[in-house]
Protein backbone atom coordinates (compact mmCIF):
# COMPACT_ATOMS: atom_id res chain seq x y z
CA UNK A 1 0.00 0.00 0.00
CA UNK A 2 1.81 3.31 -1.24
CA UNK A 3 1.80 6.10 1.72
CA UNK A 4 3.20 9.50 1.84
CA UNK A 5 5.35 11.14 4.71
CA UNK A 6 5.47 15.17 4.47
CA UNK A 7 7.46 17.33 5.91
CA UNK A 8 6.38 20.95 7.25
CA UNK A 9 8.56 22.12 4.85
CA UNK A 10 7.49 21.01 1.70
CA UNK A 11 9.34 17.92 1.33
CA UNK A 12 7.57 14.59 0.19
CA UNK A 13 8.56 11.22 0.06
CA UNK A 14 6.41 7.84 -1.20
CA UNK A 15 6.70 4.85 0.41
CA UNK A 16 4.95 1.32 1.47
CA UNK A 17 2.99 1.11 4.74
CA UNK A 18 2.98 -1.17 7.13
CA UNK A 19 2.07 -1.25 10.65
CA UNK A 20 -1.16 0.07 11.31
CA UNK A 21 -2.88 1.71 8.37
CA UNK A 22 -4.17 4.70 10.17
CA UNK A 23 -2.04 8.65 9.73
CA UNK A 24 -0.34 10.28 12.26
CA UNK A 25 1.59 13.44 12.67
CA UNK A 26 4.53 14.41 14.88
CA UNK A 27 8.15 15.84 15.29
CA UNK A 28 10.14 14.13 13.01
CA UNK A 29 13.48 12.80 14.77
CA UNK A 30 16.17 10.19 13.76
CA UNK A 31 18.42 7.78 15.49
CA UNK A 32 21.51 6.22 15.26
CA UNK A 33 21.14 3.09 16.92
CA UNK A 34 22.19 0.00 14.80
CA UNK A 35 19.96 -2.05 17.31
CA UNK A 36 17.42 -2.06 19.46
CA UNK A 37 14.53 -1.01 18.00
CA UNK A 38 12.35 -2.42 20.17
CA UNK A 39 13.45 -0.58 23.30
CA UNK A 40 13.88 2.41 20.94
CA UNK A 41 10.24 2.58 20.13
CA UNK A 42 9.06 1.79 23.63
CA UNK A 43 10.81 4.33 25.42
CA UNK A 44 8.52 7.05 26.59
CA UNK A 45 11.03 9.90 25.89
CA UNK A 46 10.04 9.33 21.79
CA UNK A 47 6.67 10.09 23.04
CA UNK A 48 4.68 11.59 19.94
CA UNK A 49 7.94 11.84 17.89
CA UNK A 50 8.22 10.05 14.79
CA UNK A 51 10.93 7.97 14.78
CA UNK A 52 13.36 7.56 11.91
CA UNK A 53 15.83 4.85 11.54
CA UNK A 54 19.43 5.52 10.20
CA UNK A 55 20.10 1.76 10.17
CA UNK A 56 18.81 0.11 6.81
CA UNK A 57 16.98 -2.99 8.00
CA UNK A 58 14.37 -3.01 10.92
CA UNK A 59 12.38 -5.84 12.32
CA UNK A 60 15.14 -8.53 11.27
CA UNK A 61 14.97 -10.16 15.05
CA UNK A 62 11.10 -10.01 15.70
CA UNK A 63 9.89 -8.30 18.97
CA UNK A 64 10.33 -10.36 22.13
CA UNK A 65 8.64 -9.85 25.43
CA UNK A 66 12.09 -9.00 27.51
CA UNK A 67 13.16 -6.07 25.76
CA UNK A 68 10.30 -3.40 26.28
CA UNK A 69 10.89 -0.22 28.36
CA UNK A 70 7.01 0.16 28.43
CA UNK A 71 3.82 -2.10 27.53
CA UNK A 72 3.00 -0.03 24.09
CA UNK A 73 5.40 2.04 21.65
CA UNK A 74 5.44 5.59 22.72
CA UNK A 75 6.32 7.21 19.57
CA UNK A 76 3.81 8.03 16.76
CA UNK A 77 4.70 6.31 13.63
CA UNK A 78 8.13 4.71 12.37
CA UNK A 79 9.79 5.75 9.03
CA UNK A 80 12.84 2.86 8.12
CA UNK A 81 14.29 1.98 4.49
CA UNK A 82 13.76 -1.69 4.69
CA UNK A 83 11.38 -3.57 7.17
CA UNK A 84 11.98 -6.97 7.60
CA UNK A 85 9.28 -8.84 6.78
CA UNK A 86 10.45 -12.20 8.66
CA UNK A 87 11.69 -12.47 11.46
CA UNK A 88 14.26 -15.15 12.57
CA UNK A 89 15.56 -14.81 16.18
CA UNK A 90 14.88 -17.88 18.83
CA UNK A 91 12.83 -15.31 21.44
CA UNK A 92 10.58 -13.73 18.41
CA UNK A 93 7.21 -13.59 19.27
CA UNK A 94 5.69 -11.50 16.77
CA UNK A 95 6.95 -9.46 12.98
CA UNK A 96 7.47 -5.51 13.42
CA UNK A 97 4.57 -5.40 11.42
CA UNK A 98 2.13 -7.48 13.31
CA UNK A 99 3.08 -5.52 16.50
CA UNK A 100 2.75 -2.12 15.09
CA UNK A 101 -0.33 -3.49 13.63
CA UNK A 102 -1.86 -4.66 17.00
CA UNK A 103 -0.45 -1.44 18.49
CA UNK A 104 -2.02 1.13 16.10
CA UNK A 105 1.45 2.72 15.26
CA UNK A 106 1.46 2.84 11.55
CA UNK A 107 5.25 2.99 9.57
CA UNK A 108 6.69 3.41 6.31
CA UNK A 109 9.22 1.49 4.33
CA UNK A 110 11.34 2.49 0.68
CA UNK A 111 12.29 5.58 2.46
CA UNK A 112 15.98 7.01 1.60
CA UNK A 113 16.74 7.39 5.05
CA UNK A 114 20.23 8.96 4.55
CA UNK A 115 18.60 11.72 2.37
CA UNK A 116 16.22 12.16 5.21
CA UNK A 117 18.67 12.41 8.52
CA UNK A 118 20.66 14.33 6.03
CA UNK A 119 18.04 17.21 5.44
CA UNK A 120 17.12 16.74 9.06
CA UNK A 121 20.77 17.10 10.51
CA UNK A 122 20.63 20.83 8.35
CA UNK A 123 17.12 22.27 8.53
CA UNK A 124 16.24 20.60 12.23
CA UNK A 125 13.48 18.30 13.26
CA UNK A 126 10.47 19.44 12.49
CA UNK A 127 6.69 18.47 12.23
CA UNK A 128 5.81 15.44 9.71
CA UNK A 129 2.72 13.20 8.83
CA UNK A 130 2.23 9.71 7.00
CA UNK A 131 -0.86 10.15 5.55
CA UNK A 132 -2.35 8.31 2.31
CA UNK A 133 -1.75 8.65 -1.40
CA UNK A 134 -4.28 11.51 -1.75
CA UNK A 135 -5.53 14.16 -4.66
CA UNK A 136 -5.23 17.54 -2.65
CA UNK A 137 -1.87 17.21 -1.41
CA UNK A 138 -1.65 21.29 -0.82
CA UNK A 139 -4.45 20.28 1.47
CA UNK A 140 -2.40 17.71 3.78
CA UNK A 141 0.16 20.63 4.09
CA UNK A 142 -2.16 22.70 4.94
CA UNK A 143 -3.25 20.73 8.32
CA UNK A 144 0.29 19.39 9.23
CA UNK A 145 1.41 23.04 9.32
CA UNK A 146 -1.43 24.44 11.24
CA UNK A 147 -1.00 21.17 13.51
CA UNK A 148 0.13 22.20 17.30
CA UNK A 149 2.49 19.88 18.88
CA UNK A 150 1.14 19.08 22.37
CA UNK A 151 3.14 19.97 25.03
CA UNK A 152 1.89 17.30 27.61
CA UNK A 153 4.12 14.29 26.85
CA UNK A 154 5.01 13.65 30.72
CA UNK A 155 1.36 13.52 31.42
CA UNK A 156 0.22 11.15 28.84
CA UNK A 157 3.28 8.72 29.87
CA UNK A 158 3.67 9.33 33.66
CA UNK A 159 2.39 6.46 36.19
CA UNK A 160 -1.33 7.69 37.34
CA UNK A 161 -0.54 5.83 40.77
CA UNK A 162 2.58 4.81 43.25
CA UNK A 163 3.54 1.39 42.83
CA UNK A 164 6.77 -0.41 45.17
CA UNK A 165 8.82 -3.38 43.61
CA UNK A 166 10.02 -4.34 47.18
CA UNK A 167 14.15 -4.64 47.84
CA UNK A 168 16.00 -5.04 50.92
CA UNK A 169 18.58 -2.38 50.41
CA UNK A 170 18.45 1.56 49.85
CA UNK A 171 14.72 2.86 49.66
CA UNK A 172 14.48 4.95 46.73
CA UNK A 173 11.65 6.81 45.42
CA UNK A 174 12.05 7.46 41.49
CA UNK A 175 9.63 10.44 39.91
CA UNK A 176 8.40 8.98 36.82
CA UNK A 177 8.20 11.60 34.15
CA UNK A 178 8.55 8.85 31.43
CA UNK A 179 10.60 6.34 32.78
CA UNK A 180 12.30 3.61 31.19
CA UNK A 181 12.05 0.18 32.80
CA UNK A 182 16.03 -0.54 32.52
CA UNK A 183 16.01 1.66 35.40
CA UNK A 184 14.02 -0.23 37.42
CA UNK A 185 16.04 -3.16 36.08
CA UNK A 186 19.51 -1.41 37.22
CA UNK A 187 18.22 -0.47 40.85
CA UNK A 188 16.96 -4.26 41.43
CA UNK A 189 20.06 -5.26 40.51
CA UNK A 190 21.25 -3.74 43.45
CA UNK A 191 18.36 -4.41 45.61
CA UNK A 192 16.88 -1.22 46.17
CA UNK A 193 13.24 -0.78 47.71
CA UNK A 194 11.67 1.21 44.74
CA UNK A 195 8.42 3.74 45.08
CA UNK A 196 7.77 4.64 41.64
CA UNK A 197 5.78 8.09 42.27
CA UNK A 198 3.77 10.37 39.55
CA UNK A 199 5.41 13.33 38.12
CA UNK A 200 3.35 16.24 39.77
CA UNK A 201 3.78 14.09 43.26
CA UNK A 202 4.76 17.04 46.18
CA UNK A 203 8.20 16.99 47.99
CA UNK A 204 6.12 16.31 51.39
CA UNK A 205 4.37 12.78 49.85
CA UNK A 206 8.24 12.05 48.59
CA UNK A 207 9.41 12.18 51.73
CA UNK A 208 6.81 10.58 53.73
CA UNK A 209 7.92 7.52 51.97
CA UNK A 210 11.40 7.63 54.15
CA UNK A 211 13.81 7.66 50.73
CA UNK A 212 17.30 7.54 51.13
CA UNK A 213 17.48 8.97 48.08
CA UNK A 214 15.08 10.37 44.69
CA UNK A 215 15.56 9.56 41.00
CA UNK A 216 14.25 11.83 38.50
CA UNK A 217 13.77 9.89 35.54
CA UNK A 218 13.83 10.24 31.91
CA UNK A 219 11.00 11.49 29.89
CA UNK A 220 9.91 13.56 26.87
CA UNK A 221 9.25 16.83 26.03
CA UNK A 222 10.58 20.46 26.69
CA UNK A 223 11.60 20.39 30.70
CA UNK A 224 10.17 23.88 30.89
CA UNK A 225 6.87 22.55 30.51
CA UNK A 226 7.07 20.88 34.55
CA UNK A 227 7.67 23.94 36.57
CA UNK A 228 6.06 22.11 39.47
CA UNK A 229 8.61 19.80 39.24
CA UNK A 230 11.52 22.29 39.82
CA UNK A 231 9.90 23.43 43.09
CA UNK A 232 9.51 19.64 44.45
CA UNK A 233 13.57 19.14 43.48
CA UNK A 234 14.36 22.49 45.09
CA UNK A 235 12.20 21.20 48.86
CA UNK A 236 13.89 17.79 48.35
CA UNK A 237 17.69 18.96 47.39
CA UNK A 238 19.55 18.75 50.58
CA UNK A 239 17.13 16.99 52.55
CA UNK A 240 17.80 13.42 50.80
CA UNK A 241 20.30 12.49 47.90
CA UNK A 242 19.03 13.26 44.04
CA UNK A 243 20.26 11.19 40.51
CA UNK A 244 18.38 12.72 37.50
CA UNK A 245 18.96 11.08 33.96
CA UNK A 246 18.14 12.91 30.70
CA UNK A 247 15.00 15.12 31.36
CA UNK A 248 15.82 14.67 34.84
CA UNK A 249 18.91 16.33 34.56
CA UNK A 250 17.59 18.99 32.75
CA UNK A 251 14.81 19.08 35.83
CA UNK A 252 17.73 18.98 38.78
CA UNK A 253 19.63 22.03 36.01
CA UNK A 254 16.66 24.05 35.71
CA UNK A 255 15.92 24.23 39.59
CA UNK A 256 19.27 25.58 39.92
CA UNK A 257 19.16 28.33 38.10
CA UNK A 258 20.49 27.04 35.11
CA UNK A 259 18.99 27.32 31.34
CA UNK A 260 18.20 24.46 28.85
CA UNK A 261 17.32 25.27 25.27
CA UNK A 262 16.17 23.14 22.11
CA UNK A 263 18.84 21.65 20.06
CA UNK A 264 18.66 21.21 15.78
CA UNK A 265 18.41 17.59 16.49
CA UNK A 266 19.36 16.29 19.21
CA UNK A 267 21.27 13.20 20.43
CA UNK A 268 19.28 9.79 19.89
CA UNK A 269 21.54 6.62 19.67
CA UNK A 270 23.99 4.22 20.86
CA UNK A 271 27.31 5.77 20.23
CA UNK A 272 27.60 8.84 21.51
CA UNK A 273 31.23 9.70 23.12
CA UNK A 274 30.98 11.63 26.37
CA UNK A 275 33.98 12.43 28.96
CA UNK A 276 33.97 12.28 32.48
CA UNK A 277 36.26 15.78 33.09
CA UNK A 278 37.50 14.47 37.06
CA UNK A 279 38.69 10.85 35.56
CA UNK A 280 39.23 12.11 31.58
CA UNK A 281 37.45 8.97 30.63
CA UNK A 282 35.59 8.71 27.76
CA UNK A 283 32.02 6.70 27.84
CA UNK A 284 30.22 5.36 24.98
CA UNK A 285 26.48 6.22 25.77
CA UNK A 286 22.53 5.46 25.00
CA UNK A 287 21.07 9.40 24.52
CA UNK A 288 17.58 10.02 23.58
CA UNK A 289 17.00 13.81 23.65
CA UNK A 290 16.36 17.26 22.17
CA UNK A 291 16.83 19.46 24.53
CA UNK A 292 20.03 20.16 26.28
CA UNK A 293 21.27 22.38 29.60
CA UNK A 294 22.82 25.49 28.28
CA UNK A 295 27.08 25.70 29.08
CA UNK A 296 27.03 29.13 29.82
CA UNK A 297 24.29 29.29 32.49
CA UNK A 298 26.22 27.18 34.97
CA UNK A 299 28.26 29.94 35.91
CA UNK A 300 25.75 31.43 37.94
CA UNK A 301 24.64 28.07 39.69
CA UNK A 302 26.15 26.24 42.42
CA UNK A 303 26.32 23.09 39.93
CA UNK A 304 29.65 22.26 38.45
CA UNK A 305 29.96 19.92 34.97
CA UNK A 306 31.24 16.68 35.27
CA UNK A 307 30.51 15.27 32.08
CA UNK A 308 30.63 16.73 28.95
CA UNK A 309 29.71 15.35 25.09
CA UNK A 310 33.18 15.01 22.77
CA UNK A 311 31.45 15.85 19.47
CA UNK A 312 29.38 18.94 20.15
CA UNK A 313 30.25 20.03 23.44
CA UNK A 314 27.47 20.17 25.02
CA UNK A 315 26.43 19.64 28.56
CA UNK A 316 26.42 15.48 29.79
CA UNK A 317 26.20 16.15 33.63
CA UNK A 318 26.58 18.05 36.31
CA UNK A 319 27.10 17.05 40.32
CA UNK A 320 25.83 20.24 43.13
CA UNK A 321 28.54 22.08 45.06
CA UNK A 322 27.57 21.76 48.34
CA UNK A 323 24.32 19.24 48.27
CA UNK A 324 24.21 15.59 47.04
CA UNK A 325 22.72 16.12 43.86
CA UNK A 326 24.14 14.77 40.78
CA UNK A 327 22.67 13.99 37.56
CA UNK A 328 23.57 12.82 33.30
CA UNK A 329 21.95 13.55 30.25
CA UNK A 330 22.58 10.10 28.63
CA UNK A 331 21.20 7.21 29.80
CA UNK A 332 23.81 4.99 32.25
CA UNK A 333 20.65 2.16 31.50
CA UNK A 334 21.78 1.58 28.02
CA UNK A 335 18.82 -0.11 26.99
CA UNK A 336 20.24 -0.58 23.57
CA UNK A 337 23.54 0.54 23.93
CA UNK A 338 26.88 0.16 25.09
CA UNK A 339 27.24 -0.41 29.28
CA UNK A 340 30.43 2.37 30.12
CA UNK A 341 28.79 4.39 32.16
CA UNK A 342 26.08 2.00 34.24
CA UNK A 343 28.67 1.90 37.51
CA UNK A 344 26.93 5.66 37.80
CA UNK A 345 24.20 3.58 39.20
CA UNK A 346 27.02 2.31 42.05
CA UNK A 347 27.68 5.77 42.74
CA UNK A 348 24.19 6.83 43.42
CA UNK A 349 23.80 4.04 45.90
CA UNK A 350 27.56 4.70 47.54
CA UNK A 351 26.33 8.37 47.87
CA UNK A 352 22.57 7.01 49.49
CA UNK A 353 24.83 5.36 52.09
CA UNK A 354 27.42 8.10 52.56
CA UNK A 355 24.19 10.50 53.23
CA UNK A 356 22.74 8.12 55.68
CA UNK A 357 25.84 7.31 57.72
CA UNK A 358 26.55 11.02 57.94
CA UNK A 359 23.21 11.82 59.28
CA UNK A 360 22.55 8.62 60.99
Amino acid sequence: MKRLLILEDGTCYEGEGFGAPNSATGELVFTTGMSGYQEMMTDPSFKGQILLFTYPTIGNYGINRDDFESMSPACSAVVVRDVARVASNWRSQATLDEFLKRKGVPGISGIDTRALTKKIREKGAMKASIIDVVSDINHAYDQLRATVLPSTQVQAVSTTKPYSIPGTGANVVIIDFGMKQSILRELIKRDCHITVVSYDTTADEILSYQPDGVMLSNGPGNPKDLPLALKTILKLQGVVPIFGICLGHQLLSLANGADTYKMRFGHRGGNHAVREIASDSVYFTSQNHGYAVSLDSLDTTELMLTHVDINDGSVEGVKHKHHPAFSVQFHPDAAPGPHDAVSIFDEFIELMENWGNKHA
